[in-house]
This record gives C-alpha cells, structure tokens and sequence, in this order.
C-alpha cells in the first residue's frame, strides 16, 4: 500500500522539456508511473516520450486531471512555480531541485501548510512506492517487482538507495521510499512523513536514514517516543564528521555542537528506535523485527 503514491496517481513533470526533464519522464514511465501531462512555459502542443506539454499548469490540471508534480525545474523557479501549482489544486509536489533559498523553502512550507499540500524536498531524490510507480530519481531496479511491508523515509539520496536495497537483499521488502529532502530547511518535516506510515495498516514498521546537521530526527525522536505506533530502525550517516565542516550538502552540518550524530542516536535511542551504527546493520535489525512480528513482505 501506498502512502502517498500510487500507479494510479496522475502525475505532471515541471520542466519537462529540459534534459533532466526528458531522461526522467522516460524512466519513470518506464517503472509505472501514470504521466500525464508536462509543463513548460512557451512549449506548449509539443510532446515529451508521448506526454502532452502545457503552458500552465491550470491548463494542464484542466486537460488532464493532474493531482500531483514533480519538478525538473531551475532553483530560481522553483517557489514562483510552486506557488502557481498549489493555485492549480495540486497537493503532492516532489522538488528535486537543489540550491533553493532557504528563505524561498520557508515561504513554501507556510503556503503548504495554508493549503494542506504534501510537499518533499528541496533536493530531494523523490518518492517510489515499490512496484508501482515513482516521482523524481529513486532507481526502481534496486528493489523487487513488488512492495513489502517497510517503510523507508531518508533525509539522503544516496543512502536511501543503499538503505532500500540492504532492506529487500534481507528479505524485508520496502513498500515506500520517501526522501525528505537534504537541506537545513525542508518542506515538511520527518515527524509529518511518519505520521502518514503510521496511519498505513500495511507498513509493520520504518526505518530513518538520518545524518549530521539539522534537528529534524531530534524531533521525530519525540513525536516517536509520544505515539508512533510502530517499530523504528535508525541509522544516521555522519559519525566522523568534523564540526562546521559541511559534509555534502548543505544540511550536513555540525555547528555549535548541535546536529551531531551522537545527540540524534541518544534521542531516538530513549524514544525506542532500534540504532544501526552501520548501513549493514539495518538488515540484521530489519531480520529479526520481521520475525518476530511474522512479517516481512
């Protein structure tokens, strides 16, 4: 089951006439994804690997029932697009852009939450519900042909991947990789994507793929240990990293000895959540959760 995507879900990829834009509409048409419509300004009539491309996104949505977009769009663009998405009726956007303002983010997230939309990223690698469909760059050849019963909700790409295939090799098969995105300020917190697989009767339990900087598994630690009903892994990327020395992207950072991975261990260690101190070690967790649970697909 899916938290928030579906092969059913009527997509739309802003940007789509770009070659990010182009390479990525094939894939993900490729793994399942029900694409609809693109946009582009000024290149509306064309068509992109068969997709009808609009000049708006209100003409798209009109012509095609679009519910959800996914951008390929330049930094600078993202929050003017974003804005005019939101005023079409879309509420499930995925920004894979990277280098948006941080001021930009923060004026998004308060015209998310006035609206109610689901927002993922800045620089986010995007949302795969397994076996069925995908917004943004998760490679879908890394998990089998059909979603298990785990949830994967990562603030790195990279690892995400990593983390979604040691899960599937160990037999507990992911049934939706969410990204949350990997800058100091994203579009909806970690504690909010948790409530969503908690509320999921098919997701037996999560695992967090964290890393340095940021507090944002500080405050999934205390939503957890307040009512998160389920099992959680935790694994956080970034043991050695010197202090303020940023460690791939912007959100990586340790400053004033806030963000370090021994405070987020610490916290999601009172809050119950079983700590992998190695990518390999979530699939020794993952193991024994499923079978004492009786679950693993």
């Amino acid at each position: 089951m899916s938290i928030l995507l579906n092969r059913r879900t009527r997509v739309l990829v802003q940007g789509i006439t770009g070659k990010i834009g182009q390479a990525q509409t094939r894939w993900m048409k490729e793994y399942g994804t029900n694409i609809v419509a693109g946009v582009t300004p000024g290149r509306g009539g064309v068509s992109v690997e068969g997709v009808p491309v609009f000049d708006s996104v209100r003409a798209a949505v009109t012509a095609t029932g679009a519910e959800a977009s996914v951008f390929f769009v330049p930094a600078r663009a993202v929050k003017d697009t974003l804005f005019e998405t939101l005023e079409a009726g879309i509420r499930l956007v995925v920004v894979v852009t990277e280098h948006v303002p941080v001021h930009d983010t923060m004026e998004m997230r308060a015209e998310a939450k006035k609206s109610g939309a689901m927002l993922l990223g800045p620089t986010t690698p995007g949302i795969l519900t397994v076996g069925e469909a995908k917004m943004g760059i998760i490679p879908g050849n890394l998990f089998p042909p059909a979603g298990g019963s785990v949830g994967v909700v990562s603030r790195s790409g990279t690892l995400a991947y990593e983390v979604g295939g040691i899960l599937a090799k160990a037999g507990t098969v992911p049934n939706t990789v969410v990204g949350m995105g990997a800058d100091p300020v994203v579009l909806t917190d970690l504690a909010d994507i948790l409530r969503l697989f908690a509320a999921d009767p098919e997701t037996a339990f999560v695992t967090i793929v964290g890393e340095v900087g940021g507090v944002q598994e500080e405050m999934a630690a205390e939503y957890i240990a307040r009512e998160f009903p389920k099992p959680v892994i935790a694994y956080i990327a970034g043991r050695n990293t010197p202090e303020g020395k940023r460690m791939g992207h912007a959100g990586a950072i340790v400053q004033r000895g806030m963000g370090s991975v021994a405070g987020k261990v610490a916290a999601l260690e009172r809050a119950g959540a079983h700590i992998a101190h190695t990518p390999a070690e979530v699939g020794e967790l993952a193991r024994r959760l499923a079978c004492s649970s009786g679950s693993s697909r």
